[in-house]
């Protein structure tokens, strides 16, 4: 069977750029708006992709004034939006450090019932003092800390989520017997960070349980996906830094006993485009153009960990920046944008026009077989096995993608051209159905019936 390329849509309210709000087109409501966002998906669903994805974080980014800010709660939105599609996986991000496994087990597999096993969770660490606030605490635990939390965190929700068999339910009217007591499994976990006793008060679902993707590139981040992540979302600037962060993560994977193929690796890509390359320089330049530098500066100097006011807009980055093992925030991030800065010898104003339209992620301007091209390369010289997409601006640049790029990538054999058979969102991903951990003598058994 060829190898076929897979394409989950990142959506953030008016797009990735951060001035995409300020043209002519755009919604300045639509980050609260339902409509909105099912519009997204069903973009994305008509485009055959295998997911779309939400961002989160429990805290309010800094000032309001940069962009349109807050968003609806992610869990709460996808399961609107799993009434209003059929297909397509519904990704949602949670954090481990402000969450309990418990109930966050709880909602995804509700979530999972409710869309037919099509929910994946990004599990994210939380870096940042001001989300360590909201919740009582006057620091962010270290950068080892949260991974280590979050390891744990994930081996009770597979507990939990593995808590019943899947042929508990026996529904014999007959004996008056609803379910099997002996095939419920109670965690009784006792661990560093959390005590939890009982079962789930949710079946096991579909999938077994939801997809895992996990977005961190970091040293602790790489190993934490070796061990449990089911596809990753990373940004790369350049050909050779993907292919080695892809043949890296494999590698990792490979060591800990699982198959390589089982985890796929999914790079950003924020495309702008054009019917001409001339076109798509001229809209890249637009946007370029509604940025306010000073929002910028703020946030490239809390990246960096600088003083406010350090930065001069047209000088470059300081010589004396702490390194990356110095830095407890978003630590793989940061090594990717001081590079970026020296590789290109990039002004600070370069610098936040190269991130205002993906925050690091690899932008691209050109025409729809541009993309295509960029895409293809990647994908077949070992450096991904499909994209995160993040249009610049939505929904005018999903629509592009959908009906430009698509049909190139599907004539060119490398994507689907159309959803087969119902399926969860592991299958579509090429992902087997775990094993009950409580049911190890016993074989996989098969999903259920879809609804």
């Amino acid at each position: 069977m060829p190898r076929h390329l897979h394409l989950n849509a990142f959506l953030m309210n008016t797009g990735h750029h951060e001035a995409s709000w300020r043209l002519p087109e755009s919604d300045p409501y639509a980050h609260v708006e339902l409509a909105h966002y099912v519009h997204l998906a069903r973009i994305a669903e008509r485009g055959a992709f295998d997911s779309l994805f939400l961002a989160d974080s429990p805290q309010l980014w800094g000032g309001v004034a940069q962009r349109p800010a807050g968003a609806l709660e992610p869990l709460t939105l996808l399961t609107a939006l799993a009434t209003a599609t059929e297909h397509i996986g519904l990704i949602a991000t949670a954090s481990t450090s402000y969450n309990s496994p418990y109930n966050l087990a709880r909602r995804f597999a509700s979530l999972d019932i409710v869309s037919g096993g099509r929910t994946g969770w990004n599990v994210v660490t939380t870096a940042g003092a001001e989300a360590a606030r909201n919740f009582g605490l006057e620091a962010e635990p270290a950068h080892a800390e949260r991974y280590a939390r979050a390891a744990e965190f994930l081996d009770v929700s597979l507990k939990l989520w593995d808590s019943w068999e899947d042929d508990a339910i026996v529904a014999d009217k007959a004996a008056g017997v609803w379910a099997d007591d002996a095939k419920i499994h109670p965690p009784r976990h006792r661990g560093r960070y959390f005590g939890v006793e009982g079962a789930l008060n949710v079946p096991r679902t579909a999938q077994g349980h939801p997809l895992l993707v996990q977005a961190g590139s970091s040293e602790d981040g790489k190993v934490f996906a070796a061990r449990y992540a089911e596809a990753v979302f990373t940004a790369q600037q350049t050909l050779e830094d993907a292919q080695a962060f892809y043949a890296d993560l494999k590698s990792r994977t490979a060591a800990v006993g699982r198959d390589p193929d089982h985890i796929k690796v999914l790079p950003g890509i924020v495309p702008v485009i054009g019917s001409t390359e001339a076109e798509a320089r001229a809209n890249e330049q637009v946007l370029e153009d509604h940025i306010v530098y000073a929002h910028g500066v703020a946030r490239l100097e809390g990246l960096l960990q600088l003083a406010p006011g350090t930065l001069e807009l047209d000088g470059r980055l300081p010589d004396d920046l702490p390194p990356e093992d110095a830095v407890e925030g978003a630590k793989s991030r940061y090594t990717l944008v001081v590079e970026l800065a020296r590789r290109e010898r990039l002004t600070v104003r370069q610098l936040i026009g190269r991130l205002g339209g993906g925050r690091g992620h690899l932008t691209f301007a050109g025409t729809p077989e541009q993309v295509a091209d960029t895409i293809e390369t990647w994908f077949t010289r070992g450096a991904a096995d499909g994209f995160n997409i993040m249009p610049a601006v939505l929904p005018s640049g999903l629509d592009a993608f959908v009906d430009h790029v698509v049909p190139i990538l599907r004539a060119r054999g490398l994507f689907r051209t159309e959803y087969g058979p119902r399926q969860t969102l592991r299958e579509r991903y090429g992902l087997p159905r775990p094993a009950n951990q409580y049911v190890t003598a016993a074989p996989a058994a098969s999903a259920p019936a879809l609804v």
